[in-house]
């Protein structure tokens, strides 16, 4: 590919200034060179042609889904629905599970409909073999999880390492393969610690739900509660946790016992946690992916935005799936973010920044994607070209800024590009979007 020039009124780069009328220059998939456009134009003219691309509206790093499941998008009903909790939700998304799907299909139209949002990483966590392709056939990054769920410690002693590697190999590279413990009230204690075990032997990142339904706690320390009681009904009595009375550790504590909790894990939702589980989280380095769409259709309490904020947390952004959530817009997610910690106090003038960076740099650091030969989430020379543009009204940063933050699920997105290619271009722009020079 040539030597290309990108040029838009608003280029945010993530981890260094915002820049008005800005340049990212693209070689061989790589960025080369971000600043004032006029200054990376006489820069790159010193090294041969260039093909320059200009562009109305904000270019910014592609943004991360840090947390979905993109096999359930053809299960939208679900999460257009209002629920009065976990349990309740859990229950119209059983009923729905059940009946036929074409899984490649529906994760193929999950990962189209990410694509044309502006994501280009995503942590997608698959439960049937058809829809771990997704990412690889949607020519995405990110991580493909292998979703390893409702293990009892006899059955996994039989044969669970042997089906969890003839999983894996299932999955077409790239991108990486990780494993997904789905939650501490879906596996044997004992697996889940074997799990971490694995994937440490083989170098695996892991991604768990965890603090989601705020009967977690319960069912960690006393095997008791609504989450349990739901489990016993539907025959798991035998689980580790419930026959043994819980542990007395509440959730994250519980899975920090088990050695899941370092810097190769992230977790999903985060949303029941105190001081201390988050104090927690920090020492160990664990990210988390929020997901504050999908915690209010199931009827969850909003996760603790100002709090992660204050003390420091690692954040990302994810849509959880289409069973939970309206639309896999991570851009949405952020919004929602915003509201939440104006809401809960936070009244820092650096929320719109750090949220932006959350959905870009903090969902790559999530997955491990930020380090290496070209590290992604921010735009800077050596780094991944991915990319997006969005047809932001405002010429001036802070404001470009504050519209993708505050609606952004209302920002059209023109292009998005992997690796230097563009895998969406906006097509009723008449030409608007996209002007070559």
């Amino acid at each position: 590919m040539p030597l290309t020039l990108h040029r838009s009124p608003v280029v945010l780069p993530v981890g260094a200034p915002a820049i008005r009328d800005g340049g990212v220059a693209v070689l061989d998939g790589t960025v080369v060179a971000v600043g004032a456009y006029d200054a990376v134009l006489r820069q790159l003219r010193e090294r041969g042609p260039v093909h320059p691309v200009e562009w109305l509206g904000t270019l910014t790093p592609g943004l991360v889904n840090a947390h979905t499941h993109l096999q359930y998008t053809d299960m939208a009903a679900v999460g257009l629905g209002s629920y009065g909790g976990f349990e309740d939700w859990s229950r119209a998304f059983q009923a729905a599970y059940v009946q036929p799907h074409d899984w490649r299909r529906s994760a193929a139209d999950g990962a189209q409909e990410a694509i044309r949002t502006g994501t280009t990483a995503v942590a997608d966590i698959a439960t049937d073999r058809e829809a771990a392709t997704a990412l690889h056939d949607a020519g995405l990054h990110g991580i493909a999880f292998w979703e390893v769920f409702n293990w009892k410690i006899a059955r996994w002693d039989d044969d669970g390492r042997n089906a969890l590697t003839r999983q894996l190999a299932r999955i077409p590279a790239p991108p990486v393969s990780g494993i997904s413990p789905h939650a501490v009230y879906s596996l044997d204690t004992d697996v889940l610690r074997d799990l971490v075990a694995f994937a440490a032997e083989h170098g695996l990142r892991q991604h768990i739900h965890a603090a989601e339904a705020a009967s977690e706690d319960e069912f960690t320390r006393s095997g008791t509660g609504t989450l349990a009681e739901q489990w016993r009904r539907y025959g798991h009595h035998d689980l580790q946790l419930l026959a043994g009375g819980g542990t007395g550790l509440g959730s994250i504590a519980y899975l920090d016992s088990l050695g899941a909790l370092d810097p190769t894990t992230h977790l999903a939702h985060g949303i029941y946690v105190d001081a201390d589980d988050r104090a927690r989280l920090r020492t160990r380095g664990v990210s988390v992916a929020l997901c504050p769409r999908s915690n209010a259709v199931i009827g969850l309490e909003p996760p603790p935005v100002r709090a992660y904020l204050d003390e420091g947390n690692a954040i990302a952004v994810g849509t959880d799936s289409r069973s939970s959530s309206p639309s896999l817009d991570v851009l949405a997610d952020v919004a929602e973010l915003h509201r939440l910690a104006r809401r809960q106090g936070y009244h820092g003038a650096d929320l719109a920044e750090r949220l932006l960076e959350a959905a870009t740099l903090g969902g790559a650091r999530a997955l491990g994607l930020h380090e290496g030969a070209r590290p992604a989430g921010a735009l800077a020379p050596g780094a991944r070209a991915d990319f997006a543009v969005f047809d932001t009204a405002s010429s001036e940063p802070a404001d470009a800024l504050a519209e993708l933050t505050e609606s952004g699920g209302l920002v059209s997105t023109t292009a998005t590009f992997v690796d230097g290619r563009p895998l969406w271009l906006d097509p009723v722009g008449d030409g608007k979007e996209r002007i070559h020079v």
